[in-house]
């Protein structure tokens, strides 16, 4: 499938050593050869696009014939994406794939799909010959406004959730918002979980829209590609791109303000890892740590119950999940201690403190946790 090309939006992360260009519009698919060739990738250089089976029908074949087009020796890998599939193991089969096609230091990686892809595709293209250049060209809204941006790679542990990882920043992050049309509406659902994610954390300009798209309907406002429609999505993705963009070129290796854009994801890491991987998708489960941030703010005073309604609200009308599941426990607060985020043994808490605002708080005790927790069942 294809859209007819429109003007593209170009939105920067300026990194002091490699910036890199976000590029953003209907049709952008067709021009990836064009916009790999202007990131400063030569012609003739050897390319190894990994795809998904679903992505790879409906769009492999133009990522292909864009590469070749614009002079680049372009060939594919599908591999299998669900959550479960994000292992060491997968990673090989792209070092694998690699080492047959010859891929050199001067060759690229293009990442072709959802965030499970961005991450294994970038996790290989770090570690192969100690790095060679990736492309992320994400389908999924979710990857879209948050993991195809920012260089963070990885893959999953039996222990948690991508433990094994490298940062590993992209030379160009190309955003074709027409593969949403393809895209179930679930999985466009747990893309908004990001979307507010970014109103909540730093955007009340943000908020404010999608609070007004939500009071069109309070039901499905939100929850659909149709009901959210092309100009406010142009709007979310720029928005979104613009604000992980300003958070990563301030941070580019997650040493302070970074972690804002963990508001949700403590928590939610705690509802995947012990409900097990795939029984909510990733923004679903942001959504819930997001309630569930939302209530430790109220158990310590830090923002209202009207502006705690005010989040519950916009994430119900993007049709996402609320209530914290029934767990033990015991079982989630070893799970918090075993995040990436403990630092001397304190978990660090992503919580707003006004819709725009957060602040990271280690000063959380379990009773607390657990209070907050109970009042979101």
């Amino acid at each position: 499938m294809t859209a007819t090309p429109t003007a593209l939006r170009t939105i920067r992360v300026e990194l002091s050593a490699n910036p890199y260009p976000i590029v953003i519009g209907a049709g952008a698919l067709q021009q990836l050869g064009e916009q790999v060739r202007a990131a400063g990738i030569k012609a003739g250089t050897k390319v190894l696009v990994v795809t998904n089976p679903v992505v790879e029908q409906h769009y492999g074949a133009t990522a292909l014939s864009s590469l070749q087009a614009a002079g680049f020796e372009a060939s594919s890998l599908v591999i299998e994406a669900g959550e479960d599939q994000k292992t060491p193991a997968t990673v090989a089969l792209i070092h694998d794939a690699a080492f047959e096609r010859r891929l050199e230091r001067g060759s690229l990686i293009v990442a072709l799909g959802g965030g499970v892809v961005g991450d294994m595709a970038g996790f290989a293209a770090a570690s192969w010959l100690r790095g060679i250049a990736v492309v992320q060209v994400p389908t999924t809204l979710l990857a879209m406004v948050d993991a195809a941006i920012g260089g963070k790679t990885g893959v999953n542990h039996p222990g948690g959730k991508n433990l094994i990882g490298a940062f590993h920043q992209p030379r160009l992050v190309l955003i074709d918002p027409a593969t949403l049309d393809t895209l179930p509406e679930r999985e466009f659902r747990a893309g908004m979980a990001e979307v507010i994610k970014y109103g909540v954390i730093g955007d009340a300009e943000l908020f404010a829209d999608l609070e007004a798209a939500a009071g069109r309907d309070a039901a499905t406002g939100l929850a659909s590609l149709s009901a959210v429609g092309p100009a406010l999505l142009q709007t979310l993705l720029e928005r979104s791109a613009a604000a992980k963009a300003r958070v990563v070129a301030a941070d580019e290796r997650e040493g302070g303000l970074r972690a804002i854009l963990n508001y949700g994801h403590t928590l939610g890491h705690v509802v995947e890892a012990l409900c097990g991987y795939g029984t909510w998708l990733h923004g679903e489960a942001v959504a819930i740590g997001m309630v569930a941030a939302g209530e430790l703010a109220l158990e310590l005073g830090l923002w209202s119950q009207v502006e705690q309604s005010r989040q519950r609200a916009v994430i119900a009308a993007a049709g996402l999940p609320q209530a914290w599941p029934q767990l033990e426990p015991e079982a989630v607060l070893r799970c918090l201690q075993g995040d990436k985020k403990v630092r001397d043994g304190r978990v660090r808490f992503v919580l707003p403190t006004g819709l725009g605002r957060v602040e990271i708080c280690d000063e959380v005790s379990g009773a607390q946790v657990l209070a907050a927790l109970e009042r979101c069942r």
